[in-house]
């Protein structure tokens, strides 16, 4: 592969990661009811607005759940892999495994947010305790429903809460055991 090739592969999959972070925010935004008005959640739906509303005509959505977002996030994926495998020297990838690979690829980007964003909340909690940032203010209603089963596994000790320790370890036994796993068995099953 050319350095040419290299540099494009990496900017190709710079920009297409981070706009589809962005759809996948959108509808995680849209499933735990976050604050719409929020200046961030208004960003995020005016850069994902262009793409989606064209889906949102073809894919309604299904028991109060955005189903167009997912199924653009599937669409872009798919896309990405596709131009991804051209530009380096690939040829056309089966459909089945390319849409099958990115349904794993945005599996990971989804434990990817909630790793992230509770390792960003606990050191958060840590510096500012009582902070009203915007950004804070939706992360924390993003992550409260995910910690609530953990925080009924275990209630907060002392004034301590350590939920999102134990939610911590299973989204990182997720992200670097589960999903690769994930992947490599959708690869030998196209084989």
């Amino acid at each position: 592969m050319t350095l040419l090739s290299q540099i494009s592969v990496f900017v190709l999959q710079t920009i297409s990661y981070l706009y589809i972070l962005l759809v996948l925010l959108r509808f995680l935004f849209q499933l735990v009811r976050a604050d719409f008005y929020n200046p961030l959640s208004q960003t995020v739906v005016k850069l994902t607005n262009p793409l989606l509303i064209p889906v949102r005509k073809v894919v309604p959505g299904l028991f109060g759940v955005d189903i167009a977002c997912l199924v653009l996030a599937l669409i872009l994926q798919c896309l990405a892999f596709q131009v991804i495998e051209l530009v380096s020297g690939g040829g056309l990838v089966p459909p089945l495994l390319l849409v099958f690979a990115s349904l794993v690829e945005l599996l990971a980007a989804v434990v990817d947010i909630y790793f992230w964003g509770l390792l960003i909340m606990v050191i958060a909690s840590w510096v500012a305790p009582q902070s009203y940032h915007p950004a804070l203010l939706l992360l924390r209603q993003l992550m409260e429903p995910m910690l609530l089963p953990f925080r009924r596994l275990l209630p907060p000790q002392g004034g301590l809460d350590f939920s999102p320790l134990i939610a911590g370890m299973v989204l990182f036994i997720a992200k670097n055991m589960i999903v690769p796993a994930i992947g490599v068995s959708v690869i030998n099953t196209f084989r």
